[in-house]
């Protein structure tokens, strides 16, 4: 498997919205697979097909403290969503380092295709409720930084663009 390199914010690819997944064959498998190694090689819980810039409605995610719950969702619905709301920090791969409070209801269900294209319908509640809700919102082209103020969300566009000249400027420099 291969590790994929991950949009970053404010990357305007970030913001298209995913077509829906037409087939479930080798080819969906294989970058099922790659989205998993580098959601774990990143550290992260979820990972959405848009952030490694395929704009499919594909989603894998584990938030298993082991790293062995493995959960995809090919072309998700939203069928049902709380009416109670938490609000959590989140952060996101696409804007490493950027932690800060979304509002998002507290259980959903959901109804998506498995890896082997068997559709399921899900419950979740917790950070797994949080983590598909966000990852869904990456579907759409919707980025968490978006549920911020515009103060905040400008002043993290700003830091990010900043550490991405600094990485070009010092990768650069290791070049000559």
């Amino acid at each position: 498997m291969a590790q994929l390199p991950i949009l970053r914010y404010p990357d305007p690819r970030l913001h298209k919205v995913a077509k829906p997944v037409q087939a479930v064959d080798a080819r969906l498998k294989a970058l099922i697979g790659d989205m998993f190694d580098t959601m774990y090689e990143a550290k992260g819980i979820g990972l959405a097909a848009t952030q490694v810039d395929v704009h499919e409605r594909l989603i894998v995610i584990d938030v298993s403290e082991e790293r062995d719950q493995r959960l995809v969702l090919i072309n998700p619905e939203l069928l049902w969503a709380s009416d109670e709301r938490v609000k959590g920090d989140e952060g996101c791969l696409s804007v490493p380092g950027i932690y800060d409070g979304v509002e998002r209801a507290a259980a959903v269900r959901v109804r998506a295709l498995d890896e082997h294209g068997v559709s399921r319908e899900i419950a979740a509640d917790g950070l797994l409720a949080v983590c598909i809700q966000h990852e869904m919102d990456h579907l759409l082209g919707k980025v968490f930084v978006e549920y911020l103020s515009p103060l905040k969300k400008n002043r993290i566009k700003t830091r990010l663009l900043k550490a991405e000249r600094e990485e070009s400027r010092t990768r650069a420099q290791e070049r000559m």
